[in-house]
């Protein structure tokens, strides 16, 4: 009998919530633009946990499409969480051109900008 399947789960303790942790991943963190978003990362000591924060501008659009812009977002990275490398505090920035886009499209821009930064398991 198969192993059921893992549960893939993003809880508050996976989120980053405090401006001095955003602006240390800004400052002395790395950056990569892919299409509809920007990633900064920076890579943690082995014991810890990957975390990711979410953020939005106004300028996207006004209070619906930044909520659903941060669900399409955590959604991604909660289904691709199990496919990073190592341990890191990811931001994830969105840009303008992130509306409208669906989640396939979303997932694609990720992927890909992890992949060229070399953050995703062979």
């Amino acid at each position: 009998m198969p192993a059921p399947p893992q549960r893939l789960r993003f809880g508050r303790g996976a989120r980053i919530k405090q401006a001095r942790d955003f602006a240390r991943v800004r400052q002395q963190g790395q950056r990569a633009v892919c299409g509809c978003l920007i990633a900064n990362w920076q890579v943690l000591s082995g014991g810890a946990a990957t975390r990711l924060g979410v953020v939005v501008s106004g300028k996207v659009g006004n209070s619906v499409v930044r909520s659903r812009v941060r669900r399409l977002l955590r959604e991604t990275f909660r289904l691709h969480q199990n496919e990073i490398a190592q341990p890191l505090d990811l931001i994830l920035v969105a840009r303008k051109s992130i509306v409208g886009h669906k989640v396939c499209d979303v997932e694609k821009d990720f992927l890909a900008s992890l992949g060229r930064a070399g953050l995703l398991k062979q």
